[in-house]
């Protein structure tokens, strides 16, 4: 997939679901796999002939694992001219060694957003983008369905009062299998994830499932992000039925 069309998603995106507005200063999370760096690509892009001027900022925050090795990452950044910050954490300590989490993934996630969120507030952000694609937006309706027994997932734009900060998700009307388009396309390096519970939680099971439906059944990813939008979850029909 070209750039272009990567850029056409992000900014149909964008526009739908009102995502950036005039002086906004972005912050974007930079795990370094593939989602996060098509997103860094994509607003790069965009950045620079967006009706509305906006400012863009990568920010990673390092779990702690001795092998992760983000130069790559840095010689994009330095590439496109946007400003990196690395957060150093010891998350990966707290979890895998102090605590001996079972279930790590979800005491890990809050930890990273916590000092994500920090350093994006310390550096001026207003906003923060988070690279979920259309395959992550129903996976986690149906992680929601499945195990919690609601009909519930992420909005496309979500106020978090307490930080007085706007997470924004461009990608979401892409594909998974779009964002991997991309990344092969270019040959842009991605950084695999050191964690060792990577690949082995729910959603990984779910994404299975939902693999396998859709191939049993075509289309029935679509049907089902079509739900979503119709379905009067908070931060989506309020958009979606004023389109």
């Amino acid at each position: 997939m070209k750039l272009q069309q990567v850029m056409s998603y992000v900014r149909r995106a964008v526009d739908d679901y009102h995502m950036i507005e005039e002086g906004d200063k972005i912050a974007i999370g930079i795990s370094g796999g593939k989602d996060s760096l098509t997103m860094l690509y994509a607003l790069h892009g965009l950045k620079r002939f967006y009706p509305k001027r906006f400012e863009i900022q990568a920010v990673t925050v390092d779990l702690g694992f001795q092998n992760l090795n983000l130069d790559k990452i840095k010689e994009i950044c330095e590439e496109l001219q946007v400003e990196y910050t690395i957060v150093s954490t010891e998350i990966a300590k707290i979890i895998f060694e102090d605590r001996k989490e079972s279930n790590p993934c979800s005491l890990c996630a809050k930890m990273r957003k916590g000092a994500l969120n920090d350093a994006i507030k310390s550096a001026g952000c207003n906003k923060v983008a988070y690279a979920h694609h259309k395959d992550d937006v129903v996976e986690t309706m149906l992680m929601s369905l499945i195990f919690e027994g609601r009909f519930h997932t992420f909005s496309p734009v979500t106020y978090l009062d307490r930080m007085n900060l706007t997470v924004i998700r461009p990608l979401m009307y892409m594909n998974e299998a779009d964002v991997i388009g991309f990344i092969n396309k270019y040959d842009v390096p991605i950084v695999k994830s050191p964690c060792p519970a990577d690949g082995n939680t729910k959603r990984e099971y779910i994404k299975q499932l939902l693999r396998k439906l859709n191939l049993e059944n075509p289309g029935v990813k679509e049907r089902m992000f079509t739900a979503i939008q119709t379905g009067n979850l908070k931060g989506w029909t309020e958009y979606f039925g004023n389109k």
